[in-house]
């Protein structure tokens, strides 16, 4: 497997499970069929509401002898309502509870947008707290602490764009390690990534396939389908791969992991079945042309009367 190396020799696994949108009663299911298939990277948050039954898979897990601890990478995020400095560890401590571990691999700021204490999801500007209110650096801090009092062994950040990631590079000597954002061909970010690399932040790249089994709220009219794409079906069927597949690979011919989610044994196991793919130059070069800056997850489930946070990605 193809992995991402830090600056301690750390790896982390390139192609891990995401469990966003894992229903309670399957996520479980799904580590557990992931381990077996040879995942060992698993990626959590908080505001997915599934940790516990993550937890509770991989307690049984460690019990039975099928991997340990310290063969697994398991990352989580801080929710945007625990930004504030008083906050930040008890946040990490109950996602350490909930999943029942002592300590995890790689912690993330979800967001560069804070709520106040308590608010799961915005209903009105009254739910907010702005930048000035709680800013990033702030936060950041609380998770540098975390990492010296080993509750996690690296840190980083989701959904930051190149202005965000100047700025806390700026005002820290501890610069995040990892930025995990929406990438796929549809949306490659390739300033942000050649940013990235240039300041050796490694890069996670979520909803790689387009996540269609989001709620319809979140989707807009006529979106279109990454996995019904002509040319990714037309460079499967050329490999005797899966759309799948071919989208997988795509981000590991980039340098970043991936983190497609499935809770179906078949898919689980062909998602990790991608590393083995070998995509041309020819191919690449024809999936470069796909990019159309098409966000799926476009932060529209932010936005309050007075709070449109188009600003989130800097676009």
């Amino acid at each position: 497997m193809q992995t991402l190396k830090f600056s301690n020799g750390d790896e982390l696994p390139a192609i891990g499970l995401g469990t966003w949108k894992s229903e309670k009663g399957e996520v479980g299911k799904a580590v557990h069929l992931a381990i077996e298939a040879g995942y060992r990277h698993i990626d959590c948050a908080a505001t997915y509401g599934n940790e516990t039954e993550i937890g509770e898979a991989f307690s049984e897990i460690f019990k039975k002898g099928e991997v340990k601890r310290e063969e697994l990478w398991i990352t989580s995020k801080l929710w945007n309502n625990a930004h504030k400095k008083e906050d930040v560890i008890p946040a990490l401590e109950q996602s350490l509870n909930d999943l029942q571990l002592d300590y995890l691999d790689l912690y993330l700021i979800h967001w560069p947008v804070a709520f106040k204490p308590g608010v799961a999801s915005p209903k009105s500007d009254e739910d907010y707290l702005s930048m000035e209110e709680v800013p990033i650096i702030e936060t950041w801090n609380i998770l540098v602490e975390a990492k010296k009092r080993g509750l996690v062994k690296h840190i980083g950040v989701s959904n930051f764009s190149i202005p965000k990631l100047k700025d806390l590079l700026g005002k820290t000597n501890q610069p995040p390690e990892m930025d995990q954002v929406e990438l796929h061909p549809y949306l490659q970010q390739d300033d942000l990534l050649n940013f990235c690399k240039a300041n050796k932040i490694h890069m996670t790249g979520y909803s790689p396939l387009g996540s269609g089994d989001r709620s319809s709220s979140m989707k807009a009219e006529n979106e279109p389908s990454l996995l019904e794409d002509e040319l990714i079906n037309q460079i499967a069927k050329k490999h005797d791969a899966s759309p799948a597949q071919v989208l997988i690979k795509w981000h590991l011919s980039r340098g970043t992991a991936v983190i497609p989610k499935s809770t179906n044994p078949k898919r689980i196991k062909q998602n990790l079945e991608s590393a083995n793919l070998d995509l041309t130059e020819e191919d690449l070069s024809k999936i470069a042309e796909l990019d159309r800056h098409f966000r799926y997850i476009n932060g529209k489930f932010f936005v309050t009367e007075g709070n449109s946070y188009e600003n989130i990605f800097d676009d």
